[in-house]
């Protein structure tokens, strides 16, 4: 009889969740079913031990489900050279796609290129502009980047039809992360319906608008409001397209999207799938055939730590993995060491490595949405729109994205969840590896890229409170 044969002949006993309550029961030994076994996230949303297999579930796919997602590598070094080399070494080496992170971005954390038309021209020099996806990461002088960035597509005679492009502008997100606007935002408002009419016109692909959750989500925010959030981004940029008078079924897949993923694998897995169903609802709420979100996933900032930077590899490793089998379109990792300075060429080729890892080795990318059907992560799903659809009609009711910013109303919803957060790791009811938990009893010392760090412009004809990017243990060591 070969193994085949004796598997078959195996008959295992049905068991209910009755018997499986009651083997738990007696495993706790008097201890309480819900302390013990039922956890919740940062929104309340119950998370149960067990769960049965769903029964009524839609596949919640990446937009090309054929393809693989894009590895995506930052370029954020301030000197433009040495960013060309990087970017042209990561290329080399498997990334398929690069994030250019500008100076003045929430999401450089104290680093990133030059903002000049010269500084764009000097990175990409060299780069396979039609095999390589390229993102302009959020930051103050976005409309005057994608300006510069389609020049110089047109200098490198560049086949628009093979390109693949994120212009990233998101002034929400410019707004909350460095807490002013060039512009009033009745101006700003006036003014981007003929600036999208003008890229239009120009028949650039791509995504022209970004909604960036990853400035709420390193300031504190939970997972529904940075939903809510970037929905309310997302609907925002609807209305701009339709003050510019351009079909919105057609300005709809000009908009996109990023998130951060963390540690929490289920979590932000759930959170992924949430954020392709919410917008699927806001554009049939539109009256719009949906199109799918594409949704840039990066790993958290505020989960790193800085004594014990290794411990940053297994929770990328982590997100990384969250993102991929989550669906995320585009993958960035970042560096283990980004929170003790500019990362070198070693912590960079880690981070590339992870996700050509995953793909290459672990095959990830094989089932287009391995989590449909799954109880646990269909009913995360689940909560997680309905939480955040809450926020998203709360901030709506406070005036849309950019009021509800100016009069603070995020930012003391978003401070208020990374207080309650802080409080659970004081109180020992949550642990960081490596801080925490087996805290380092020395920093590690690692090698960073020397580099000056650039101010946050303060500039500006509105002005709101900043959001910044505070890690977890920054936040425990100021408490301390």
């Amino acid at each position: 009889m070969d193994a085949e044969d004796a598997i078959g002949t195996v008959k295992f006993p049905a068991v209910d969740k009755e018997q499986w309550l009651a083997l738990a029961a007696k495993a706790l030994a008097g201890m309480s079913f819900e302390e013990a076994l039922v956890s919740h996230t940062d929104d309340g949303i119950r998370v149960e031990p067990l769960y049965e297999r769903a029964t009524q579930f839609k596949p919640l796919t990446r937009k090309d489900p054929q393809a693989p997602w894009t590895i995506v590598q930052r370029v954020d070094d301030p000197d433009p050279a040495r960013a060309n080399a990087q970017a042209l070494e990561d290329i080399a080496q498997g990334a398929t796609g690069l994030s250019l992170v500008f100076e003045g971005a929430p999401n450089a954390f104290g680093y990133g290129l030059p903002g000049t038309a010269e500084t764009l021209q000097a990175v990409l020099e060299n780069i396979a502009l039609n095999r390589t996806h390229l993102r302009i990461d959020v930051h103050p002088a976005s409309r005057a980047m994608a300006d510069w960035l389609v020049a110089l597509l047109t200098k490198r005679r560049a086949d628009p039809a093979k390109l693949r492009l994120s212009f990233g502008i998101d002034s929400a997100a410019i707004f909350a992360g460095t807490g002013r606007l060039r512009m009033s935002i009745e101006a700003l408002q006036a003014s981007m319906p003929q600036s999208l009419a003008h890229f239009f016109a120009l028949g650039v692909p791509g995504v022209l608008l970004e909604a960036d959750g990853r400035v709420f989500h390193n300031a504190g925010a939970t997972e529904a409001q940075e939903l809510g959030i970037v929905l309310a981004a997302a609907v925002s940029h609807l209305k701009l397209f339709e003050q510019a008078r351009q079909a919105l079924i057609y300005a709809a897949p000009h908009i996109g999207f990023s998130l951060s993923v963390d540690q929490d694998q289920l979590l932000s897995m759930a959170k992924i799938r949430a954020l392709r169903r919410l917008w699927e609802r806001a554009q049939q709420a539109c009256s719009i055939p949906p199109s799918a979100a594409a949704i840039h996933a990066e790993t958290s900032y505020r989960m790193m730590t800085a004594k014990d930077p290794e411990t940053n590899i297994l929770r990328t490793t982590l997100a990384g993995f969250a993102a991929a089998a989550g669906g995320a379109d585009s993958i960035s990792v970042l560096p283990h060491t980004i929170a003790l300075g500019l990362p070198d060429a070693f912590a960079r080729r880690i981070g590339r490595n992870t996700q050509l890892i995953l793909a290459g080795e672990s095959h990830v990318d094989f089932v287009a949405d391995p989590a449909s059907g799954s109880g646990g992560i269909e009913a995360l799903t689940t909560a997680l729109c309905d939480a955040a659809w809450k926020e998203f009609q709360r901030i709506e009711a406070e005036g849309g994205i950019l009021a509800s910013l100016s009069e603070g109303h995020i930012q003391n919803r978003v401070l208020a969840a990374r207080e309650a957060r802080t409080q659970e790791y004081r109180d020992g009811k949550r642990v960081l590896v490596g801080t925490t938990l087996y805290p380092a009893k020395q920093e590690v010392p690692v090698r960073t890229l020397e580099a000056k760090r650039r101010p946050l412009p303060t500039d500006g004809a509105a002005f709101c409170q900043r959001l910044d990017a505070m890690r977890i243990d920054e936040l425990l060591e100021v408490a301390g």
